[in-house]
């Protein structure tokens, strides 16, 4: 991409993120419902991921103009959900308030195609099971996943999610223990990045920054996005990551 093109499309690109980050999730979700036998629906307005009582169910809204009936389908699921529910809306357009569902909001983050600097710790692409599990339980440690403790090795990140189209895990070393982890998404030409984690114990040594750094390497020709909380936020930022639009994430208690 050249710098013109890459300069003009900015604009438009931070004007298309939601939908951008609305289509990598829905990718993302369908591959972890499918690694885990889950149930995948799949309506014009919504992607759900329809899964047990640790897993829960998770919605994915695909368009900013949900009709009646997706409104009407999607609060079905959510009363009738075996476990935990999140519903993530990019477009922050989608009123749930009857649900009683806690909500707040994240930016969705764009970053332009461009070349990043090598990380400052080993990085590596996930390949072998030992490896994905140990990312599995930097992320439920990491993110505080309490309905999936205690502890089943393949529950979060079964095997056979490495092997669907686009889908990589990541794992940064420290003097060679597995210390951080996260996952990268590519669909329809945009990558985007999710569950960046660090275990406790290495915190503050710039092991997510390495994460993200080692994912990106493999990017720098696509535009890529995420959602980033708080305190992920400045470390987006300092990768080159634009604040783009506000998502509303309903969840349930």
């Amino acid at each position: 991409m050249t710098t013109e093109s890459r300069s003009t499309g900015r604009p438009t690109l931070l004007a298309g993120a939601p939908t951008l980050q609305a289509r990598n999730s829905a990718a993302f979700w369908t591959a972890t419902g499918r690694s885990r036998g889950h149930e995948v629906i799949r309506r014009r307005g919504f992607v759900a991921v329809d899964g047990d009582e640790r897993a829960g169910l998770r919605i994915l809204v695909q368009e900013p103009d949900l009709d009646p009936g997706e409104v009407a389908e999607l609060s079905e699921l959510t009363r009738r959900a075996a476990g935990p529910v999140l519903v993530e809306d990019p477009f922050d357009a989608t009123d749930l308030s009857h649900l009683g569902l806690r909500t707040w909001q994240m930016p969705i983050m764009l970053r332009l195609p461009g070349p990043v600097e090598d990380p400052a710790l080993e990085v590596t692409r996930v390949r072998r099971p030992e490896d994905l599990g140990a990312a599995e339980r930097i992320v439920i440690e990491g993110f505080e996943l309490n309905a999936f403790e205690p502890y089943r090795p393949g529950e979060l990140f079964p095997t056979a999610l490495i092997e669907q189209p686009g889908v990589d895990v990541f794992v940064a070393s420290v003097d060679g223990v597995a210390a951080g982890a996260g996952v990268s998404v590519v669909a329809d030409g945009i990558a985007s990045h999710y569950w960046i984690a660090t275990s406790s114990a290495f915190r503050s040594r710039g092991v997510g920054r390495a994460v993200m750094l080692g994912a990106l390497a493999h990017l720098t020709d696509l535009p890529s996005t995420l959602t980033a909380s708080k305190l992920g936020r400045p470390l987006y930022e300092s990768l080159g990551y634009t604040a783009a639009a506000p998502a509303t994430w309903w969840v349930s208690a």
